[in-house]
């Protein structure tokens, strides 16, 4: 890997994946996320050393694990967000930390073509309550998450249609204060593998 390329995403996970599937004990997200980082800086390194330390990333959706991103790593990694939450994670991050959005986009231009695409990638995302919270404070309604999500829901979080309608949604990111966009490109036929043309066309 060519110097400079690699960069360390840290990852808090939600309740049910922390007590339900690895059977540890689920505490209080920044706290644990803080102490966390405070054991990383004090931890030996026992491999050879590099030129520079790899940046650390943190993925932050909140106010509170924002602010910590910005207070303790190179900048934060918001996931399932709208252009408008990156307006406000910019404002929290500063003007210099990094601010690394993830989008969805489908290169689909019929409506429910695309909303049952996103309906069913989002699914997994449904009932954790970070994202929930993070969806609620954006603006969305209990109804909107209901049901699968409303379509107002599922547009705002999959950037469907031609190239130039997924083109805009990316450049939306920037304009709101995003320095990288992480694109997910989801496949027309909803399987999990991603869109290789759709990523080849939008890499310029």
């Amino acid at each position: 890997m060519p110097p400079g390329r690699f960069g360390l995403p840290v990852i808090g996970r939600t309740l049910p994946l922390v007590q339900d599937t690895r059977g540890h004990q689920y505490r209080a997200p920044v706290a644990t996320m803080r102490a966390y980082l405070d054991a990383m800086d004090q931890a030996a390194a026992l491999a050879p050393p590099l030129p520079e330390a790899p940046p650390t990333v943190l993925a932050a959706l909140g106010p509170q694990m924002t602010a910590l991103a910005a207070a303790r790593t190179a900048g934060a990694f918001p996931y399932n967000v709208t252009p408008e939450h990156t307006v406000g994670a910019r404002a929290i991050v500063g003007p210099d930390k990094w601010l690394c959005v993830e989008q969805k986009v489908l290169r689909v231009t019929d409506p429910a073509q695309a909303r049952q695409v996103a309906r069913q990638t989002l699914a997994f995302y449904m009932p954790l309550t970070n994202y929930r919270n993070n969806w609620l404070r954006l603006g969305f309604s209990e109804e909107d998450l209901a049901g699968g999500g409303s379509d107002r829901f599922l547009d705002a979080m999959v950037a469907w249609g031609d190239m130039s309608a997924i083109q805009r949604r990316v450049q939306a990111h920037f304009d709101a204060g995003a320095s990288h966009v992480c694109i997910q490109a989801l496949r027309s036929d909803g399987h999990s593998l991603p869109d290789w043309d759709t990523l080849a066309a939008l890499a310029p």
